[in-house]
């Protein structure tokens, strides 16, 4: 029988989108294939008591699933670049530093492009893959004295049999810890990443619907023609959890007020090799502008009061980032 330590997820950057491409990395988590075909069996008043096993399919899609799993400074890219911007080629940090910027920025007012890619997954009996794979929605969520997790939700044009690129190498990563974390909230007329929120930052939960989908139509394929972008199913949201200290008490009348804000998160991990202009540590930088739509009642926690706010993250002229961008610096020049 075999083995489920023999299952196995890597993707490949498609040159055009659907078009097969080799696998070149290897994603370090778990996740499953999910065929969501459409298998449809017409009604009929034929003369008999029974169903006839006729049946047609009018339609294809594939489904990955990439399970929560530590987010990491080098593969977090993949899912950014499949979601909110193609981009897959970092930028050096100044003319000497080792390090290299990847900036997604949402759309403001024009859909951005995606990268897609050829998934493969499996086993050691079967492998399946799945074209034209970018992503639909994914999540960070974060605690105190844990890794920062990511997941994911993939499409792609079907769920087929093929062949195993093999000999991917195993890629060399490094986990985002959530306590290194540091939270910066200011006025959307002031400077983003001025002002912490010390000692309060307990946790964070931060949900994006990309609004990214895929588009049907008659083209002579019964798997979908393109993705395609729709503005009313982009949602970027996030729940952040306070200790219930003067800072907390700050954006509870921010709230009430309807004052809007800006935000940073920002991750740092180990040094650089050599430092850069900007940067001397792989980085996770989220810059969201928006307004408090929710608090929770006070809860509580190892002890402690606590309270959860939901960030709406929306359109601000007056902030240092309009609406929202993710940002991951790290030690690749480029994803492969």
């Amino acid at each position: 029988m075999p083995s489920k330590s023999l299952r196995f997820i890597q993707g490949g950057i498609e040159t055009t989108k659907g078009t097969e491409a080799d696998a070149t990395w290897l994603w370090r988590g778990t996740g499953v294939f999910d065929d969501q075909l459409t298998l449809e069996s017409p009604s009929e008043d034929i003369g008999y008591y029974v169903n006839l096993d006729r049946t047609y399919i009018p339609k294809t899609l594939g489904q990955m699933s990439f399970d929560s799993t530590p987010a990491t400074f080098q593969q977090l890219p993949y899912i950014l670049a499949a979601g909110v911007e193609n981009v897959v080629s970092g930028t050096q940090d100044g003319e000497n530093g080792s390090d290299y910027i990847y900036q997604y920025d949402f759309p403001v007012t024009s859909a951005s492009t995606i990268k897609s890619y050829t998934l493969e997954g499996g086993n050691s009996t079967q492998e399946y893959q799945m074209l034209y794979s970018f992503v639909r929605s994914f999540k960070l969520t974060g605690a105190p004295g844990e890794a920062l997790k990511m997941e994911s939700v993939w499409n792609g044009r079907q769920i087929a049999t093929g062949t195993k690129t093999s000999a991917v190498a195993v890629p060399t990563v490094e986990e985002v810890l959530f306590s290194k974390g540091k939270l910066y909230i200011d006025a959307v007329t002031g400077t983003i990443g001025t002002t912490q929120v010390s000692s309060a930052f307990y946790g964070m939960d931060f949900s994006v619907d990309t609004g990214w989908f895929p588009l049907f139509t008659a083209d002579g394929n019964i798997y979908f023609t393109a993705d395609n972008y729709n503005r009313d199913t982009l949602k970027v949201n996030l729940g952040l959890t306070f200790q219930f200290t003067s800072d907390a008490v700050s954006q509870l009348a921010n709230w009430r007020a309807e004052t809007p804000q800006q935000i940073r998160i920002l991750f740092e991990g180990s040094a650089f090799t050599t430092a850069g202009t900007t940067y001397s540590y792989h980085s996770v930088i989220l810059d969201l502008a928006g307004y408090w739509d929710r608090f929770e009642p006070i809860g509580e926690a190892d002890g402690n009061d606590i309270i959860k706010g939901n960030f709406r993250v929306a359109y601000n002229s007056s902030a240092d980032v309009s609406f929202g961008s993710i940002t991951v610096v790290n030690q690749l020049s480029a994803l492969t």
